[in-house]
Order: structure tokens, then C-alpha cells, then sequence
């Protein structure tokens, strides 16, 4: 079935409908939220951005995610999730106002960052709890279905509420006044969530009463246990640990790559901050498109190869195709690359999922993608964090790009070497 026909035949449940429909709106404001923050820590006339604050803004989006993560369900087990859908976009907006606020009276940037941050957090625990409500509002065989669905649904939303950003941020202009524009949208499109979400009923969504469940501490500290024991688990089994170290590698290349095509469109292809916002978007919009061929690219691709070969494949595709795009330092290379690191990347996270469903016991499968989680950004922000070290004030760095490039080549030997050509006897088709 098409995507097309498998989202008509979920919206034919009214509880889904409304469901999604939350997620819908509260990932375009996301969209929106983000590329505010986006503008503000990069490309704001009266900022002069560095790579260190650059790392700033990249921990600041992405960190919440990975510490948080993990401890989510604790409280979404034991918390009415009609309510936090409806609680929690009325807590983000009055921080979006608070950001507004001090972005609006010139505050300084740690005070920013910091309501970003909670933000952020709130927004963590209400994509858990909207994960969470799925089973309860779709047919137990049609949930593999809506896991589908769902999620690149919820990306399309998030990328229409950047576009949309972009165009407010053009008509409200590119000061710090602009930014507080965005800031107030998105809170109150977010608010708009709670809004959908209130007309489900209070029980809904769960959690069902359990009375054996754990208090609260005793979960969290469950939950810390939980981890290292995932982790024994994957050090143990040779392609899913193989899967999580080739999935990191590339978030960490890419990590660098994306700091320092920040800084180029920045200071070094231009000097002048909305000339630069302007053709970066360029570069966004063909990391999408990447993102999107990779989705049709790498089933096709996966009935040919197991995904254990398709992985290092993509590796190395990645760094070589880097070098060779951007070594002239040329705009055209750079949006050109934002294509191919977009199709290689978004591959090696298809086949790194298949092969940590398919190959981690169920019992460990939970607590092995809280480790996914947290390798996925946090490799991401360690690479922010490297990138700040060793970039240039104008981003033009040959060592950066030679680091990734050859990076992405190493990890695909390395991947070889772990994975050592284990697998699934025959090609495994992979669902995008």
C-alpha cells in the first residue's frame, strides 16, 4: 500500500484522527520554534555567531532529547496522557513568551537558551506521551501501520512550519523583534494542540491502572540499571552494536559538516546575515529532499543488499562524494552535498532500525533505542562541540572537511569489521 492509502485508511478511526491531528499541529510549531531558534543563534544582524555558540545552539536543540528521553516513561506511565497533551503545550507557550520576552528586551543569550531549553524538555515528555497514546486509538493490527505513518507525517509538518517560518521571519524582519514574532506563533499554534487534544475523552489514551507498578524513584533508578543492561546486551550482539556505532559515526560527520556549512553560509559566502539565512535554507531544502529519496531509495536498494551491506555502502558514498563536492569550497558543491548526506544519512538510520528490531531480543528493545536515542544526538553535539575547536571564524576548514570525509570512509571499514559480514542469510527488505 501507498503511504497515501495507508494514512486514508487510518483516518477512518475518529480517535485516531484527532490524535494525529494534535501531533500534526504541535510538529508544525516545532518547525516553526526551530528555525526561530535557528535564526536567532546563527543568522541575526546584530549577533556575530561563532562556532562555539553554534555548539551552544545545537546541544540546546538536541540534548533535552537524548537526557530526558530515557526517563519519559516513567511519568507518561503514571500521568493521564489526555492531559499532558493539554497541560503541557499551556506550560511550552508561557515559556515561548518568556523566551519572546527576553529575546525582545535584548536579554542575554544564556537567558534565551535556558527558556529554550524548557522548551524543549516540555515538548520531550509530549511526543512521548503522543507515542504512547497510539495503541489506544488504532486496532492492535493496524498499529505497525500507524508507527509508519505517524512519524513522516509529523516530519512533512515539522519542515511545512520551518518554510513557514522562513516567510514570517521575511515579512517581521531579521532583528531580535522578528525572532519574538516566531517565538509567539509557535507557542500559540502549539497551544492550538491542546485545544484538538481536549476533545478526547480524559481516560482515553491511558496509562491503564496497574497497581504492581514501581513508585516513581524506584522506576528512575530501574531505568539507570536499564540502561547499562542494554548496553551489556548490544556489546554482546555483533550487527546491532555494529548498526549503533555506524549510526553514530555518521551523526558525528555530519554533526561536523552541518556546523561548519553554517559558519560558510555565515561569514564566508557572504557577510551579510539574511544573504546568508536565504541560501542556506538552499541547503536545508536539498538535505529534505535527500531525506525524502532515501525513504524510496533504500527499500529498492535493501532487496538487493542486506541492509549490513547497504550501511557501509552509504558510508562511504558519504565521504567520498563530500570530499569531491565541497574541496573547491563552491556553494553549488555544498548544496549538492546537503543532497547526497541527506539520501546516505537517512539510509544508514532506515537499515541501523531494521537491524536493531530485527536482531535485539524484545525485552531489551526498549531500553536499546533509549541508547539509540542518545548516541543519535549526542554524537551530533559532540561533533558541534569538536567543530567549535577547530573551525575558523569564516568556516573554511580544510582539516573539518578532510576529518568528515575521511571519516565517513573509516567508519564504513570499521562498520565491516564489527559487523564482520554478519546478518540475515538473504537481502532484508527494509520499510521506509
Amino acid at each position: 500500500m501507498s503511504f497515501v492509502s495507508d494514512l486514508r485508511t487510518l483516518l477512518r478511526g475518529r480517535d485516531f484522527r484527532r490524535l494525529f491531528a494534535t501531533r500534526l499541529v504541535s510538529q508544525f510549531s516545532d518547525g516553526v520554534f526551530q528555525f526561530a531558534v535557528a535564526g536567532y543563534a546563527f543568522f541575526t544582524p546584530e549577533k556575530q555567531t561563532t562556532a562555539t555558540e553554534a555548539a551552544v545552539a545545537f546541544a540546546v536543540l538536541l540534548l533535552p532529547y537524548s537526557i530526558l528521553g530515557p526517563f519519559a516513561g516513567v511519568f507518561i506511565d503514571r500521568w493521564s496522557r489526555r492531559q499532558i497533551l493539554v497541560v503541557a503545550p499551556v506550560v511550552r507557550g508561557a515559556l515561548l513568551a518568556v523566551a519572546a520576552l527576553l529575546v525582545g528586551l535584548g536579554a542575554p543569550d544564556w537567558c534565551f537558551y535556558a527558556a529554550a531549553l524548557g522548551v524543549l524538555g516540555v515538548n520531550r515528555f509530549f511526543l512521548a506521551a503522543l507515542s504512547a497514546s497510539l495503541p489506544h486509538v488504532v486496532p492492535a493490527d493496524r498499529l505497525l501501520l500507524a508507527n509508519a505513518v505517524t512519524p513522516t507525517s509529523g516530519t512533512i509538518a515539522t519542515f511545512v512550519g520551518a518554510g513557514v517560518g522562513y516567510l514570517l521571519r521575511a515579512l517581521s524582519g531579521a532583528e531580535h523583534t522578528g525572532t519574538a514574532v516566531l517565538l509567539v506563533v509557535s507557542g500559540v499554534v502549539f497551544g492550538l494542540s491542546a485545544l484538538v487534544a481536549s476533545t478526547m475523552h480524559r481516560t482515553l489514551l491511558g496509562p491503564s491502572f496497574d497497581p504492581g507498578l514501581p513508585e516513581a524513584r524506584e522506576a528512575v533508578r530501574h531505568v539507570l540499571a536499564g540502561l547499562v543492561d542494554g548496553a551489556r546486551h548490544v556489546l554482546h550482539a555483533r550487527t546491532p552494536a555494529a548498526a549503533l556505532a555506524g549510526m553514530a559515526a555518521h551523526r558525528f560527520m555530519y554533526g561536523l559538516s552541518i556546523v561548519m556549512t553554517v559558519m560558510l553560509y555565515r561569514y564566508y559566502f557572504t557577510h551579510d546575515a539574511e544573504a546568508g539565512l536565504n541560501q542556506m535554507t538552499g541547503v536545508l531544502a536539498t538535505s529534505g529532499l535527500g531525506f525524502f529519496a532515501a525513504v524510496l531509495i533504500t527499500p529498492w536498494a535493501t532487496r538487493r543488499f542486506r541492509p549490513e551491506a547497504w550501511i557501509p555502502i552509504m558510508l562511504a558514498s558519504a565521504g567520498v562524494l563530500e570530499l569531491a563536492l565541497c574541496l573547491p569550497f563552491h556553494q553549488i558543491g555544498f548544496l549538492t552535498a546537503g543532497f547526497v548526506l541527506g539520501v546516505t544519512g537517512q539510509s544508514v538510520k532506515i537499515c541501523a532500525d531494521t537491524i536493531v528490531q530485527r536482531d535485539v531480543e524484545d525485552a531489551y528493545l526498549g531500553r536499546v533505542f533509549s541508547i539509540y536515542d542518545m548516541l543519535f544526538n549526542g554524537a551530533f553535539v559532540l561533533a558541534a562541540v569538536v567543530a567549535a575547536f577547530m573551525l575558523p571564524p569564516d568556516g573554511r576548514s580544510y582539516p573539518v572537511l578532510v576529518l568528515a570525509s575521511a571519516g565517513y570512509v573509516l567508519s564504513a571499514i570499521g562498520y565491516r569489521l564489527i559487523s564482520g559480514g554478519a546478518g540475515s542469510p538473504r537481502p532484508e527488505r527494509v520499510a521506509g
